[in-house]
């Protein structure tokens, strides 16, 4: 490979006359020479070549060698190309499992996964199966996660590419421990010209992920800020991401076609591929969620997970076609894989084939008499099966596995080819403030397929809607995302609706408010102008940052003084802060309502538009409003970082 790699990543998730190629993708694909490898058809069967230090992979399309015993891709051959991994890494440094983890108590230890043992699951002209395995016991105590863990790689007959998933196994009498990351990471080769920039070619910013490219090779870009967050997805719509190369025409695809064993559920953010150039699938992070994502397991608490299977997928295009058909071709190829799950061929029997796995199907119904006085349909609602807890506790699970949809515009909706196990149903819907949680245990058996009829769901509501701010969606999106300073703009994300994945949005505020705090007037401002998409601090000197105090101005007619009214504020995410709401008096030293200290999203720094959702109810007396204008102030006084602060989701009076 010896011209530029260019990262392909899209927030995407149907392809079936998408909204990206419109149905033209497949065509075009057809129309590429006949040497492409987007779809072979070759006749040889899969082989295994077993050497002393490495075994190889090969169905004639594709070779991948891997260590022996480690299990480590070392090298991947394609298309003319002897490997696309960085030949210039240590073999232990090219493709590979990972894991960060800690003792309870004790230090973080990250660890490339090295399997101790090999065998051989599958072997035939149509598949191979192999296994890595490392077995914990206690003389490794304090040295390697008490995990007993399974890596297994699959090849199939005429694929480009390759499958890999992993079991994860603890048992009771083994210690605790805390699983902080788990994923697979590839880094791929990068001569020439693919390495886009060098330390000595960019300049760090805030935070060491964010670099200043101010001499990079590919000098168109120049002034462009890179940084890894820029690249983050939520896991519903991270279903493909990799890297094109231009000469050959290569693409490097990472397919995940189930959100199943991910953690945190359809909104939970992850990274996908940074420069390097790398690409990553994760499994479970603690990244726009903070420590709380992270799964603690107590000595005495079996477990078992399996993780994956994920698709690496390699195609490739005749000079003159245009490389960027690779990545419709992707897409295509995402959704044969995605109409494939539950996989057949994977050989363990702790993934259950379609046959072992059950569904549920319903209606969503909400029930708001200040809207209606009938039933509504919650079209677009998310209905999900994740493990027993209250209400909204799926987004912090990380320990077992979750299965979503999104209800149709009927309300009607179906979940498919669940586990067997115990779940709640949970629901949110977009327009809709709050959670909802089937009170009843959903026990799903092989084969099960459970008609749960109309669930109905009543979101918080005391009275009529004074006032509003926003919409309820859990995004902090339809506020005001401003321009990026021009010094630090990414052209990748301008008149593009992930606009606040640009660098540095948080310093805005200090130059457009330099002095007093957002004033937002019920029925003058417009909150998609006026409404900061982030409340964070003042930077008044070096080092030196301010909390920040927004007021909400409005009028009442008339006061129910005898009566309790009720402020619902959703925050879309929080990072160390403190939400103190006060009224008509912004200095009476106890404040009506505080969240204390909350939050470790960092969405702010991450680039990210939400983080994890709350819900808080207000209560406030009718002695506390006047007849004419009133005030609420909303106070942010934590200030010890540019990145603490508050994304709104939604604000209401009722």
């Amino acid at each position: 490979m010896t011209s530029t790699l260019r990262r392909i990543i899209d927030c995407f998730s149907d392809c079936s006359g998408c909204k990206t190629c419109k149905g033209n993708a497949r065509q075009d694909m057809l129309n590429m020479n006949q040497d492409t490898n987007c779809a072979p058809m070759l006749t040889q069967g899969v082989r295994l070549h077993i050497q002393d230090r490495y075994v190889v992979m090969d169905n004639g399309i594709v070779q991948v060698s891997l260590s022996k015993p480690g299990g480590i891709v070392t090298g991947i051959r394609y298309n003319g190309i002897d490997n696309l991994l960085e030949v210039r890494n240590k073999e232990t440094n090219r493709g590979y499992w990972d894991l960060h983890w800690n003792e309870i108590g004790g230090k973080g230890i990250f660890d490339v996964i090295q399997g101790t043992s090999y065998r051989v699951i599958v072997e035939n002209e149509e598949q191979v199966e192999i296994s890595f395995t490392r077995t914990w016991n206690h003389s490794l105590e304090g040295k390697y996660i008490p995990l007993n863990i399974d890596k297994r790689f699959i090849m199939l007959r005429g694929s480009s590419g390759f499958y890999s998933y992993a079991i994860y196994e603890h048992f009771r009498e083994w210690p605790g421990f805390k699983l902080g990351e788990t994923r697979i990471t590839f880094k791929l080769r990068k001569d020439n010209l693919i390495q886009l920039w060098t330390k000595l070619s960019s300049i760090p910013l805030a935070y060491p992920e964010a670099v200043l490219l101010v001499n990079p090779l590919d000098q168109r870009l120049t002034g462009e800020v890179d940084d890894k967050y820029q690249y983050s997805c939520e896991n519903k719509d991270l279903r493909v991401h990799g890297w094109i190369c231009f000469d050959p025409p290569v693409g490097f695809w990472q397919i995940t076609p189930s959100d199943e064993f991910r953690s945190g559920g359809p909104l939970k953010q992850n990274l996908s591929s940074h420069v390097g150039p790398t690409t990553l699938a994760m499994f479970l992070s603690s990244h726009y969620a903070g420590k709380f994502m992270v799964p603690q397991f107590e000595a005495g608490e079996p477990w078992k997970k399996v993780f994956g299977p994920i698709f690496m997928y390699f195609n490739s295009a005749a000079y003159g076609n245009d490389p960027l058909l690779l990545w419709e071709d992707a897409k295509i190829k995402m959704m044969v894989e995605v109409q494939s799950w539950p996989y057949s061929f994977p050989a363990s029997e702790d993934f259950p084939k379609s046959e072992q796995r059950g569904n549920a199907n319903g209606r969503i119904l909400i029930q708001d008499r200040y809207i209606s006085n009938d039933c509504v349909t919650a079209s677009g609602a998310y209905v999900g099966l994740a493990p027993p807890g209250d209400a909204g506790s799926w987004q912090m699970e990380s320990k077992n596995y979750q299965f979503w949809t999104q209800a149709n515009e009927n309300a009607f909706f179906s979940i498919r080819n669940i586990r067997p196990g115990d779940y709640n149903l949970y629901a949110w819907v977009p327009g809709f403030i709050g959670d909802y949680r089937h009170e009843a245990v959903i026990t799903i058996i092989s084969g099960c397929n459970i008609e749960m009829g109309d669930v109905i769901y009543e979101p918080p509501r005391d009275g009529p809607t004074l006032w509003e701010i926003g919409i309820p969606d859990r995004s902090a999106a339809e506020f005001y995302v401003p321009d990026p300073d021009p010094k630090y703009i990414n052209r990748l994300f301008v008149n593009h609706t992930d606009r606040f994945r640009q660098y540095g949005l948080w310093e805005r505020y200090t130059e457009l408010y330099p002095e007093g705090d957002l004033v937002y007037k019920i029925g003058v401002s417009d909150y998609r102008k006026d409404w900061f998409f982030a409340q964070v601090v003042r930077k008044i000197g070096d080092n030196a940052y301010q909390g920040t105090t927004w007021k909400i101005k409005f009028e009442l007619d008339n006061v129910d003084r005898n009566g309790i009214y009720k402020l619902r504020v959703a925050l879309a995410s929080a990072t160390l802060a403190e939400l103190q709401v006060r009224v008509n008096d912004p200095n009476s030293n106890r404040p009506l309502f505080t969240t204390g200290l909350i939050g470790r999203d960092n969405a702010i720094a991450r680039l990210g538009i939400h983080g994890i959702y709350k819900l808080y109810n207000v209560d406030i007396p009718g002695t506390r409003f006047v007849k004419g204008e009133n005030t609420i102030f909303l106070k942010q006084p934590r200030c010890n970082s540019p990145f603490q602060g508050f994304m709104y989701d939604y604000i209401r009076l009722e």
